[in-house]
């Protein structure tokens, strides 16, 4: 398996995106404008039809107002998830990566159409004028496809994913380093929310005040109380995944600092092995400064202090005693 994304990689990666919300767009023009009544080629049909929820027709039953935003900034939630994967999967993964390209553009399809009417486009049916499927459109079709490749690639190369033998076996290989790390991730993700919250909540209150003719209470309860109940779950799905996102950087950083320290230490007692870093890890180079400082310590006459690399989490020692001394740490 290859283990880097190239360039053009890239481009196709993120090209994905934008071809399957075009494609989308282009189509549900066209349906606007010539789609008049039902018809159907063999089992192929047209119909027009205005979807207020989601894919099928989910959460068509929320109010207007808790549908329109949560769905459409979802939307916008996901394009940080879809960044913060592609940046962390530590291989190629093209079908995966494509995959979620796919899935993506379609997604951003029936956002578009959230955003400028408040519902999707649907105008595509398989089956028959008798019986057929609900109505869908392109972006489905698309995010299906996308569906496919992702459960595709999982299976393929969830082994690369999910190694069942990783010399590495946990992620909290600093707790304390780690720990403080995710927590100022989430703070400065949880400074942000309540900066951008204090500014839709007064911004909002302040245009339905302005607006509204008499006591406005009850709009205000009718349009903030939905908007702050989506803005706390999106604000706390985003301040979990930066935790999550913290852990595993925290991880690529502590890991090679902890495997170096290891190293050294089997150099010093005599155990000669090689020193490799995983996929995805920071401070690459300390393959090349091991690969120097090896003969030397291999060489001198070293006694190891008492408490030396003290600061080693006990566990983790015993688990690396484990490792066989030419596995990668």
């Amino acid at each position: 398996m290859e283990q880097s994304v190239s360039r053009r990689d890239w481009l196709i990666i993120f090209s994905a995106v934008v071809l399957a919300w075009a494609i989308d767009y282009v189509g549900k023009q066209w349906a606007l404008d010539n789609i008049f009544k039902v018809e159907f080629w063999g089992p192929f049909g047209l119909v027009l039809h205005r979807n207020p929820g989601a894919m099928l027709g989910m959460f068509s039953d929320l109010p207007p107002v808790l549908r329109i935003v949560s769905l459409s900034t979802g939307g916008a939630f996901l394009i940080f998830v879809y960044a913060a994967i592609q940046y962390l999967l530590p291989l190629r993964f093209f079908t995966l990566r494509l995959g979620m390209s796919l899935l993506l553009g379609g997604i951003l399809g029936n956002v578009t159409d959230r955003i400028i009417w408040g519902s999707v486009v649907d105008f595509l049916l398989i089956g028959s004028p008798e019986m057929s499927t609900p109505a869908f459109n392109p972006a489905d079709a698309i995010q299906w496809v996308g569906y496919f490749m992702i459960v595709y690639a999982l299976i393929k190369h969830g082994k690369h994913l999910w190694p069942s033998e990783n010399s590495r076996k946990q992620l909290w290989i600093n707790p304390s380093f780690q720990i403080r790390y995710c927590l100022k991730l989430m703070g400065i993700g949880a400074a942000f929310s309540i900066i951008s919250g204090v500014f839709a909540f007064t911004y909002l209150k302040v245009v339905i005040d302005d607006l509204v003719i008499g006591a406005p209470f009850y709009i205000e309860k009718k349009f903030i109380v939905p908007f702050m109940f989506t803005y706390g779950v999106i604000c706390l799905s985003f301040i979990i995944m930066l935790f999550l996102i913290g852990r595993i950087l925290s991880h690529r950083t502590a890991g090679p600092i902890f495997a170096f320290e290891n190293y050294i230490k089997d150099l010093i007692k005599g155990n000669d092995r090689s020193f490799k870093l995983r996929q995805g890890d920071e401070f690459k180079h300390l393959e090349d400064v091991a690969e120097i400082i090896r003969p030397h310590l291999l060489k001198a006459d070293i006694e190891l202090p008492k408490g030396a690399f003290k600061n080693v989490p006990e566990q983790l020692e015993l688990d690396i005693q484990k490792v066989d001394g030419g596995d990668s740490v």
